[in-house]
């Protein structure tokens, strides 16, 4: 069992940037590649970002491609989602996941989720 916890949500305005950060517990945390989603309200849960278990490889939704970064330290059980250059349109709940084996963009490869963390964009 893994428990993720997410933080670092909030208010900003349009162009602002805040880091999400997402604290593991329970087995080896290295096992897995983490990826970040996120949920608007009245949309389906989307991708992301996806980084492996070095923290080596990582990978974008386009729709943020360029403007937020994912990063892991291994050795606090932590990963992260620095969010620059935010838009209305990244407004939803931020949940990390956790999935054996290789990074990855489907939602249903990960086996453990956090509770997620909201994030509004103002305009």
């Amino acid at each position: 069992q893994v428990q993720l916890v997410e933080s670092g949500g909030g208010l900003v305005q349009a162009g602002g940037s805040l880091r999400l950060s997402c604290a593991a517990s329970g087995r080896t945390f290295t096992s897995f590649a983490m990826g970040w989603f996120r949920q608007a309200p009245g949309k389906e849960r989307e991708f992301v970002a996806t980084i492996n278990w070095t923290g080596g490889s990582t990978a974008y939704a386009d729709s943020v491609k360029g403007r937020f970064t994912a990063s892991r330290v291994n050795a606090e059980n932590t990963v992260f989602l620095q969010m620059n250059s935010l838009k209305p349109e990244d407004t939803a709940v931020y949940y990390c996941a956790a999935r054996y084996g290789t990074r990855g963009f489907d939602s249903n490869d990960y086996k453990y989720w956090g509770q997620g963390t909201q994030v509004t964009v103002s305009s």
